[in-house]
């Protein structure tokens, strides 16, 4: 799938030494298709990372996928230069008058706040808002899914007595539901999180379906009835590398970190981590581009006048 972005963006070239299809806005607009729009909003602090990670995720379907990132205004990011900001983001005000046919909502290092403490909290329930009516299907990350799931269905979180943090086993609970199609019976995902949100919670909302889960990490994958929201409790994006700098960094700066469970041959942190769940969260993205973005996106979302035009 070609991904379309911004010519100079600092991920493109990466991604085209791993042979990722990147076309720039010039030759985009001369493919005689219509191009599945996408936004990312973007609360990780290492903005620059996720979007590899999320751009290297959304790359494995023939759909051409035109990505906007988004950042919350009332927030200073402290991790990423106010000029890439500048250049490839939109604040949320510039883009509410557009429809998306998906929005992704990543995690947020704000999870052990009381969400109405957060300072972008007001915006973010704004844009949650917005989605009802502007998006197909809103794809939620880690704290994005727990913040979701709070917003849309008043269901809380918990503090957790220690980190969750590793690689977990997870299980496919209803592989007939088109989000986990092509599934094995069980699968590996990161988690990185203080909090969880307890099972019992989310079955008391019928609209909601759990389709997997861990006996040690708890709910990973649910969705509403129709996938126009769906909560994904962990990380399948992350890279080989993310939670081994994450330890290193909390373990440098004398914070109480374990070692990620099921990461490190040995649990030797000097080993290179073992790379076990690439090929799931590649299906997982790929079954929601095509199955709640592209298959049910509105008719008259596509038919516009600049589609019609061509």
């Amino acid at each position: 799938m070609p991904i379309k972005t911004q010519r100079d963006l600092p991920a493109r070239e990466i991604l085209e030494r791993e042979n990722i299809f990147v076309m720039d806005e010039h030759r985009a607009k001369h493919q005689d298709i219509r191009p599945i729009e996408i936004g990312i909003l973007n609360l990780m602090p290492l903005k620059e990372e996720t979007e590899l990670q999320l751009l290297r995720a959304l790359s494995n379907t023939p759909l051409q996928v035109d990505v906007t990132f988004l950042m919350v205004s009332n927030h200073e990011s402290k991790n990423t230069p106010t000029s890439h900001l500048n250049k490839f983001y939109d604040h949320f005000s510039q883009v509410k008058h557009r429809k998306f046919d998906g929005l992704i909502i990543t995690g947020a290092p704000v999870e052990q706040m009381e969400y109405e403490e957060v300072d972008y909290w007001k915006e973010f329930t704004e844009i949650c808002a917005w989605t009802e009516t502007n998006v197909t299907s809103t794809m939620h990350l880690c704290w994005g899914a727990q913040a979701g799931l709070y917003y849309h269905y008043g269901i809380r979180k918990y503090p957790l007595p220690d980190k969750m943090f590793g690689i977990y086993e997870h299980r496919v609970l209803n592989r007939k539901i088109p989000l986990v199609r092509g599934f094995d019976d069980y699968f590996m995902a990161p988690h990185s999180r203080h909090t969880l949100v307890r099972k019992e919670d989310i079955e008391q909302h019928s609209e909601l379906t759990i389709l997997a889960e861990s006996e040690e990490a708890g709910v990973f994958l649910l969705l509403d009835g129709d996938g126009k929201r769906i909560f994904v409790m962990g990380h399948p994006e992350y890279d080989r590398v993310t939670l081994h700098n994450e330890y290193m960094r909390d373990k440098n700066k004398g914070l109480p970190i374990q070692v990620p469970k099921n990461y490190y041959p040995g649990d030797d942190c000097e080993q290179r981590p073992r790379l076990q769940w690439r090929s799931h969260a590649n299906n997982l993205y790929t079954n929601w581009l095509n199955y709640y973005v592209y298959q049910q996106t509105p008719y008259e979302y596509i038919h516009t006048d600049e589609v019609l035009g061509k």
